[in-house]
């Protein structure tokens, strides 16, 4: 079972709030947040480096400085204001005509350590740190973790209600075309039953956002190390989260590029390859794997589609009906020895929101030699490896569209 609650929102006036909210800090490069940011964008604050010329190690104590006092700034200019009362909040986002409706919530860091709250990927210690140095310095959480839980019909009328009966607080589509909705929670009575009901759910699922919850729950560890009078209420102990019904998420593939073909030819790849897999050329139009355990793959100007033969997979193992798994197992260290993801400066990855044709480019360009594209995951398949105990292969899920950080931020000064 999980505790969470309401918090005082610290977010945008509706006339600034498509301007503050940003993407987040780990999906654009700094060059790129440095374009992207306009005068009142989050940016300056989750990406502080930009603000120097030339741009700063991020990892800087002049950086982390810089953070705090462009937050104060954002503050005090009226840029960001902070709610009076407790709330919840419903945040909905709108891809090619599809919405999803999440909750704004505050998560109890213990429910992360107990495992109430589960991951399904591993954390970089550095990563961690750089998040906790963040979290620490501002005594707030600035982004928000996306987590997920298993349906609720009462939670999810909940939403209904408060979103035909209220018009939102916020409704802006952003540079990249998707939609963001934010509704406040202002009854009472609504925002207590929310937390009823959430007590009953078992666990909640993190989708997006394992470094900066890992980050948030060392953070709590440590405000709860430096406070002989703790006794688990504390402001502190509570980190942001939107959390998703599962049936409303949709995970888009992670696909793979490798750099070299390990001293193999193309013609003795594709001949490695038959040994596990049934080959058939598509020749030169783009090839999206059908089904699950079939892999397009591009290579040499041309598009294969490969099928993974009976006994090379377990459906019945958490673990082995992944396709990341199968694709690991079966080539990337089999044929390619590529045997650790997450260290390998052979191998690149390369989020499904930006096609194919990506991946066709970026082998056709010389960078690499070889693409792969995967059949998405499926949020059942999430759960159950969460469950299991089990962590999947590094750049697994990619959730899309992704939260934008700054619509709502949780402080525990």
């Amino acid at each position: 079972m999980v505790k969470i609650k309401p918090f005082c929102g610290i977010r945008p006036p509706q006339e600034y709030a498509a301007e503050v909210a940003s993407r987040p800090y780990d999906v654009l490069n700094s060059a790129e947040a440095k374009a992207e940011a306009t005068e009142r964008s989050l940016l300056h604050i989750i990406k502080p480096e930009i603000d120097f010329d030339p741009i700063a190690d991020e990892h800087s104590e002049e950086v982390y400085q810089k953070a705090m006092e462009n937050f104060r700034l954002w503050k005090e200019r009226g840029w960001l204001k902070q709610d009076e009362k407790e709330h919840y909040y419903i945040y909905a986002q709108t891809m090619n005509g599809r919405t999803q409706y999440g909750i704004a919530m505050c998560c109890h860091f213990e429910d992360y350590l107990s495992g109430a709250i589960k991951k399904h990927e591993l954390t970089r210690t550095d990563k961690e740190e750089d998040r906790m140095i963040h979290v620490r310095n501002q005594k707030a959480n600035i982004e928000p973790v996306f987590f997920t839980y298993p349906d609720n019909d009462e939670i999810n009328a909940i939403v209904e209600k408060v979103v035909a009966a209220n018009e939102p607080d916020y409704d802006f589509v952003a540079e990249d075309g998707f939609g963001h909705h934010l509704w406040v929670v202002r009854d009472d009575a609504t925002n207590k039953r929310i937390t009823e009901l959430f007590a009953d759910i078992p666990a909640l699922y993190v989708a997006d956002g394992h470094h900066r919850t890992a980050a948030a729950a060392r953070v709590g560890q440590e405000c709860m190390a430096n406070n002989p009078a703790h006794n688990g209420e504390e402001e502190y102990c509570y980190f942001l989260a939107v959390t998703f019904p599962a049936s409303q998420l949709r995970i888009i593939d992670y696909n793979r590029v490798v750099r070299d073909l390990n001293g193999l030819s193309e013609e003795e790849l594709l001949a490695a390859l038959e040994s596990s897999f049934e080959v058939e050329c598509k020749g030169e139009e783009i090839y999206t794997p059908a089904a699950l355990h079939n892999f397009a793959m591009y290579l040499g100007g041309k598009w294969y589609s490969l099928t993974a033969k009976e006994g090379t997979y377990d459906d019945n193992d958490p673990i082995g009906v992944l396709d990341v798994t199968v694709l690991s197992n079966l080539v990337l260290d089999k044929i390619l020895g590529i045997t650790d993801l997450r260290t390998s400066k052979r191998i690149d990855f390369v989020g499904g929101i930006r096609g194919l044709g990506a991946l066709q480019q970026r082998v056709d360009s010389g960078e690499m030699k070889v693409a792969f594209a995967l059949y998405p995951v499926s949020m059942q398949q999430l759960i159950d490896r969460a469950d299991s105990g089990n962590i999947m292969p590094p750049k697994t899920t990619w959730f899309e569209p992704k939260l934008r950080s700054g619509v709502v931020i949780h402080s525990f000064e």
